[in-house]
């Protein structure tokens, strides 16, 4: 693990909690989650913003459903379809369905709270994440990542998209995209009639 992400481990007190927090993927991915709830909630929107936005998150999800499918956590390295394009894929993945929501809402509170949520967590989450899959992985992880961005291409080759070995299972019951979906239809619903009861 890197000295960073192993020195705020150690941290005691408020410090030490709040990086627990950070690192713990079931929380982080609540608040996300929670954040998507807030967006439709605080919604002052237009038809248009609506649409750009849901039509974004729509991507977001899609995005992350497919990546999923390629992930066995902890136990194999994920390195082709999204993972051929970014290390965190499911992290671009959120990074869309949060900022289309955000798009969506359009409110400056909700604007200012989503990228709090990304400043906060998501670099704390990229450096634990790759710390610890190169402790797992070590050589093989440092092969595959020495030319892959964290969450924003570097490169995008519709080929790499096409790699075999996606699960159906894998991705929406094992690693819970099905539930997840069926959350963000319903925010997406809600956020969509708000829209148009205004």
């Amino acid at each position: 693990m890197s000295e960073r992400v192993k020195m705020m481990g150690e941290r005691k007190g408020l410090a030490g909690l709040f990086d627990r927090i950070r690192y713990n993927e079931i929380a982080r991915q609540g608040i996300g989650l929670l954040l998507v709830a807030v967006c439709a909630y605080f919604a002052q929107p237009d038809s248009g913003t609506v649409a750009f936005g849901l039509g974004m998150a729509v991507v977001g999800q899609v995005f992350r459903i497919y990546a999923a499918g390629y992930i066995h956590k902890n136990k194999q390295l994920a390195s082709t379809g999204p993972y051929a394009l970014v290390r965190h894929p499911l992290y671009l993945g959120n990074f869309l369905i949060l900022i289309g929501f955000m798009i969506a809402s359009s409110n400056l509170y909700v604007t200012i709270a989503v990228m709090l949520f990304f400043l906060i967590w998501y670099p704390a989450a990229i450096a634990y994440e790759d710390s610890k899959l190169e402790n797992i992985f070590q050589d093989e992880w440092r092969e595959w990542s020495k030319n892959i961005r964290a969450i924003i291409p570097g490169r995008f080759r519709f080929a790499d998209l096409k790699a075999s070995g996606w699960d159906t299972y894998q991705s929406l019951i094992r690693n819970g995209e099905l539930p997840i979906s069926l959350y963000l239809l319903g925010c997406g619903i809600w956020l969509w009639v708000v829209s148009h009861a205004m």
